[in-house]
């Protein structure tokens, strides 16, 4: 990695994140799971800032592009709907019965 962190603070895509850190990546994958992957990025990345303040540039980049590929493994494992990321996959939905709720007396 040859990228400094003024140059990652610059970077929005998926796409440049997983470039930045010569990261292997399937494009068709990240077409579908991009904004989870980076929210899931974006929470790793605060729990290193927030747990580990003293880091020397490198080494926050070392923790960060360990953090993307991690977020990248996540989804290959998982699915955005069980990792419940965004609040769309955590709202109940209105006017809606779920069969769980229903009894019989």
């Amino acid at each position: 990695m040859t990228g400094t962190i003024d140059e990652f603070k610059q970077l929005v895509d998926t796409e440049e994140f997983l470039k930045f850190f010569n990261l292997p990546y399937d494009q068709k994958f990240v077409n579908v799971n991009r904004l989870h992957i980076l929210k899931k990025f974006s929470q790793y990345i605060k729990e290193i800032d927030e747990n580990s303040p003293d880091l020397s540039p490198e080494e926050r980049l070392n923790q960060y592009s360990v953090a993307l590929q991690k977020a990248y493994q996540v989804f290959l494992e998982s699915t955005p709907h069980e990792q419940k990321l965004f609040k769309v996959f955590n709202d109940k939905p209105k006017n809606v019965v779920t069969l769980t709720e229903i009894t019989s007396d």
